[in-house]
């Protein structure tokens, strides 16, 4: 099983998401973090890992051939047991890596992975565009998970991308984070259902950041509490979606997109969905606890 994760504008906290998600995956299934952001990897620096093994030794092995048990291969580990593929600091080798990897068949690493039913492997792509290595990922991910802060100007952004966001996968899930427009006004707005929203946890961020230890633990936060019930969501979905063992390339593969427990008034399923208008018509920005502002987002 394959996760991509990823954003389209600015920086919402793609590589904390994914650990966070990634340490909060149920015990039964063993589950890799695999850094793949083109503009260079944050996780070796932060957790002061060694450079190799790696995203760049994944790369140069599966030039020689690729196998079911390589991803494991290549992993270090991270405070606390979650084995992780780090990808190198510096741009130009991690971009080198990504195009390496870059899935030229059924037998080759991304495929492998996706198809892998006794592992989940939770893809950090950063932030994705058309011309991205790591889109490669994404069309290779049984889901997308895309992440958006609720402000006017990301929630634009996002509604002109919605279209070639469903052409990269067709079972893209949008996380927003922090404050902002309401999840019910931004499901509204972009005929689309919202899938879960994480909150601005600064000391939560910093624990998986590597920077402090919290001594109620990473589940007591905020952050350590939303992203395990995204990841207890995904997992009740995903255990309906169809086998992996038959999937050919994801444009040949619609299917419905996994949803939380949806509030009232959400739209339907993304899969297939249009682009709108390039202006949101957000007249009244609303917090998530429903008070509302003076029409901006904060």
């Amino acid at each position: 099983m394959l996760i991509a994760v990823c954003s389209l504008k600015g920086s919402p906290g793609v590589t904390t998401f994914c650990v966070a998600l990634a340490a909060h995956w149920s015990a039964q299934t063993r589950c890799v973090l695999l850094e793949c952001d083109p503009s260079g990897g944050d996780i070796s620096t932060r957790f002061s890992l060694a450079s190799s093994p790696g995203l760049v030794s994944l790369a140069a092995a599966a030039r020689r051939g690729s196998g079911p048990d390589m991803l494991g291969q290549h992993t270090q580990e991270l405070p606390g047991g979650l084995p992780v593929v780090a990808a190198p600091p510096g741009a130009d080798h991690a971009l080198a890596a990504l195009t390496a990897l870059a899935p030229e068949g059924s037998g080759s690493v991304l495929p492998l992975a996706a198809r892998a039913t006794d592992m989940t492997v939770i893809a950090d792509c950063g932030r994705a565009d058309p011309n991205s290595p790591a889109l490669a990922v994404v069309r290779s991910a049984h889901l997308m998970l895309l992440l958006s802060r609720a402000h006017a100007d990301d929630l634009a952004h996002l509604a002109n991308r919605l279209a070639a966001v469903s052409r990269w996968s067709p079972r893209p899930a949008l996380l927003l984070v922090g404050q902002g427009y309401s999840t019910a006004e931004v499901s509204r707005e972009l005929d689309m259902p919202v899938f879960g929203r994480i909150p601005e946890d600064g000391p939560g961020a910093a624990v998986l950041r590597g920077h402090c230890r919290s001594r109620g633990g990473l589940s007591r936060s905020a952050l350590g509490r939303a992203a395990g019930n995204v990841a207890r969501a995904l997992q009740a979905n995903l255990a309906t979606l169809p086998s992996l063992q038959h999937c050919s390339t994801p444009s040949n593969r619609p299917g419905p997109v996994p949803r939380s427990e949806p509030a009232a008034g959400h739209a339907g399923p993304m899969n297939g969905v249009q682009a709108v208008a390039p202006t949101l018509r957000l007249p009244t920005a609303t917090t998530p606890d429903g008070r509302s502002g003076n029409g901006r987002a904060s």
